[in-house]
């Protein structure tokens, strides 16, 4: 070191006492300190090589005390300010509790995503006051957010949080009528039956959605508080491809219960749209354009058929009918195997085969509030109800009109939602 001063002093030392000018040694001494320790600190990197760095270094750290130098502009604080709920460190979040917002300006950047790295998809406002989430998140599932909101002048504010989402305490189940891949008439109403009562009818009805290959559009109704159906505004076109979409598992159906996710897809089959005339005893079959009339018998004055479109529930072949569980049954009691049954009510009406009111097809009204097709014992494949039950789907439609019973039936009797308007569904 004493060295190095002294070569540089005596550089510049001509005309001083003894060749040295004190003043110049305390200037060098000054220039030999910080020389020692740029020289220090190219050591410490090792080589010519870690020269270089320790240059680079120290011009940045002189860039920085420039910039922290008095009349130098120091870095903007914005006035934005990013909120997010929940808290980091949150655990047992509901799916739906996440809010996140910007004040003093507006969010630029959202980013939320789970564990794995998959992004919640969401959308800022247009404002850029607040994100919205485009469904709600999983249960179960650990997430980060990050969020950047901007000031008018640009300046940025920036937050982040991690929280884990709740575990379900119960399931619900939602069971409904459709089957993977079946085919259905144009009349079909979907009807799923919830396993608990529902509070949040809004949420859970948002959560089952239908996708059609044509655009048709479905909405739900609420009977109770465990049944919800859904059906277009008309009945559907002939050959509409269907898939109900559940995604009910982030959906608190009721408190601290949620349900699951799954799709179900059906095709709705030809039209076939049945008409019963019940004064005339006649029935109008309008199958893909064409029609044709059946001779029938549906209930008598004492028992007669609901008016009101009604929709084929189920095909249950040969059913017992007993008289004991009709009640407030008159006449005379009966115990019959009845072929080729259809469904139509859950109280109990049928269209079904007839092989013993003998000449009253076409003539009189008799049965106990079922349509009855002429049929033998036991059901054949070539009788009037054989041939209309074989050519015959679940959601085919069968109206009733006429009846000496002039109300229309429930509408939550069977798939019977067709006779609510379609401003009230």
């Amino acid at each position: 070191m004493a060295r190095h001063i002294y070569g540089v002093g005596s550089v510049g030392a001509a005309g001083s006492k003894g060749g040295i000018d004190v003043r110049s040694i305390r200037r060098v001494m000054a220039v030999g300190l910080v020389g020692g320790a740029m020289a220090l600190t190219a050591a410490c990197s090792g080589g010519g090589g870690g020269g270089g760095s320790a240059a680079k270094a120290d011009i940045g750290a002189g860039a920085a005390a420039s910039a922290a130098a008095p009349g130098s502009s120091a870095p903007k604080v914005s006035t934005a300010a990013v909120s997010i709920e929940p808290k980091n460190g949150a655990v047992d979040v509901a799916p739906g509790a996440l809010k996140i917002g910007a004040t003093g300006g507006k969010l630029t950047t959202v980013k939320v995503s789970d564990k794995s790295g998959k992004e919640v998809p969401g959308t800022i406002a247009a404002d850029g006051s607040s994100w919205t989430p485009s469904a709600g998140l999983a249960v179960g599932t650990a997430y980060q957010v990050s969020a950047m909101a901007a000031d008018a002048n640009g300046a940025v504010a920036t937050a982040d949080s991690s929280f884990t989402t709740l575990t379900p305490a119960a399931l619900a189940k939602a069971s409904d009528n459709v089957d993977d891949n079946a085919t259905y008439g144009v009349g079909m109403i979907v009807s799923v039956e919830f396993s608990k009562d529902v509070a949040n009818k809004d949420a859970v009805a948002k959560g089952i959605t239908f996708e059609t290959d044509n655009g048709t559009a479905v909405k739900g109704h609420w009977f109770d508080d465990r049944r919800l159906d859904f059906r277009p505004e008309e009945y559907w076109k002939p050959g509409t491809k269907v898939t109900v979409q559940y995604r009910l598992k982030s959906v608190e159906i009721a408190p601290g219960v949620y349900g699951t996710d799954r799709d179900e897809p059906f095709t709705i089959g030809r039209s076939k749209v049945s008409t019963v005339d019940a004064a005339a005893h006649r029935m109008t079959v309008a199958e893909n354009g064409a029609s044709s009339d059946i001779d029938i018998t549906s209930g008598s004055d004492e028992h007669p058929t609901w008016n009101g479109t009604m929709v084929v529930m189920s095909k249950e072949g040969t059913v017992r009918m007993q008289s004991s569980t009709l009640p407030g049954m008159t006449g005379s009691p009966y115990d019959l195997q009845v072929p080729h049954s259809m469904r139509l009510t859950t109280t109990g009406t049928y269209v079904h085969g007839n092989y013993w009111s003998g000449g009253a097809f076409g003539e009189d009204n008799v049965s106990h509030g079922c349509v009855g097709l002429r049929d033998v014992k036991g059901g054949g494949d070539s009788t009037t109800m054989g041939k209309f039950y074989a050519d015959s789907l679940v959601g085919d439609v069968v109206i009733v009109k006429n009846s000496v019973k002039k109300e229309t039936l429930d509408p939550a009797n069977g798939l019977s939602g067709w006779n609510v308007p379609w401003s009230k569904w």
